[in-house]
């Protein structure tokens, strides 16, 4: 059996650099997004600005804020996917400003799912195991599928219509505690997000919310991932407070890393392999804030072939004995579908 069935993960998931126009442009990201949809992930990085996140399943200009509370809202953001990527309007794209997008792609428009007592918008690659899932919430607990055909390791969960956080669940975290996008707090225990009705953790084809705890009834719109080997990672892992941290096999050369302290007060942090693109890499953006592109003269984490490994003893990342959640992508597996490794930079 292959170790892997993605042999090249930037036809999944890609990340891109990208200077400002001020006027209507294509941007090649090397996805086909016309095709398969999917999400993307806008940020300035040289100056301070809200995220932005547009999906094929909302439709575009359709802009949600992972660093806010609020509601959905319409701007000249993703006018357009594209069969290599996406047009932007004039909202992150503005000059003199350097960006940074990340993308994945999905299933099209989406699909009608009836698995759940609720019917949702499904649009799902399970071969990459992400699916966008669109659905209206109403009174008490519902079910609602999900498109993926495995379980998932995380789900974020967002409002559309409703002023409320950005609610995100991890399987190594326990679907019965939930950490906030939008947040810095840690871990809050309360199963009602994603395991109500005496602990139903996600399946195969659906996972569970409780109305009351999300807000009020509205739309909504869920994140969904499964773990794929040699191409998706969903852990955790215990910090050492050393500049010799912890390194975390993941099974591929990451492209992206996203990691949370859950037992502290602490941003979240997002580490790609476009910027800087050698280690040790040092510049992160934070998903709950509006801050520009940070980084520090000391050392932060090195991407390997095969995961990454801490360089530091900063809390945000290794403190000592602090437990931390992370979601990594792959450049490339560390073992390809030909038995060939991938080798490190």
């Amino acid at each position: 059996m292959a170790y892997t069935t993605i042999d090249k993960g930037s036809s999944y998931f890609n990340g891109l650099e990208y200077t400002g126009t001020n006027t209507s442009t294509a941007y090649n990201n090397g996805l086909d997004m016309s095709t398969n949809g999917g999400l993307v992930w806008l940020k300035v990085r040289n100056s301070t600005g809200d995220h932005g996140l547009f999906d094929s399943v909302r439709g575009t200009t359709k802009r949600l804020r992972s660093n806010t509370t609020d509601v959905e809202d319409t701007l000249s953001g993703l006018t357009s996917f594209n069969s290599t990527g996406f047009t932007l309007g004039t909202a992150y794209n503005d000059t003199p400003y350097t960006f940074m997008s990340w993308s994945w792609i999905a299933g099209g428009t989406g699909v009608s799912n009836t698995s759940g007592s609720i019917t949702s918008t499904v649009s799902a690659n399970t071969t990459a195991g992400f699916s966008i899932v669109s659905f209206t919430a109403t009174s008490g607990v519902s079910s609602i599928g999900h498109g993926l055909g495995v379980a998932p390791k995380m789900i974020i969960l967002k409002t559309r219509s409703q002023s409320a956080g950005w609610i995100t669940g991890l399987s190594v975290n326990g679907w019965d505690k939930y950490l906030t996008l939008n947040s810095t707090s840690g871990n809050t225990t309360d199963d009602r997000m994603f395991s109500p009705s005496a602990g139903t953790d996600p399946t195969s084809t659906l996972f569970w919310s409780d109305q009351a705890a999300i807000g009020s009834a509205g739309t909504m719109i869920a994140y969904c991932f499964a773990e794929i080997k040699g191409y998706s990672k969903f852990g955790s892992y215990t910090g050492n407070g050393s500049t010799d941290g912890p390194f975390i096999y993941t099974g591929f050369k990451p492209a992206f890393v996203m990691v949370k302290v859950t037992d502290i007060t602490n941003s979240w942090f997002i580490l790609d392999n476009k910027r800087l693109g050698y280690n040790p890499t040092e510049l992160f953006l934070n998903p709950n804030s509006t801050s520009a592109e940070s980084g520090s003269s000391g050392a932060y984490v090195d991407f390997t072939s095969n995961g990454f490994k801490w360089r530091t003893t900063s809390n945000a990342f290794n403190g000592s004995s602090n437990n931390y959640i992370y979601a990594a992508f792959a450049e490339n597996p560390f073992v390809s579908s030909t038995q060939i490794p991938t080798t490190a930079r």
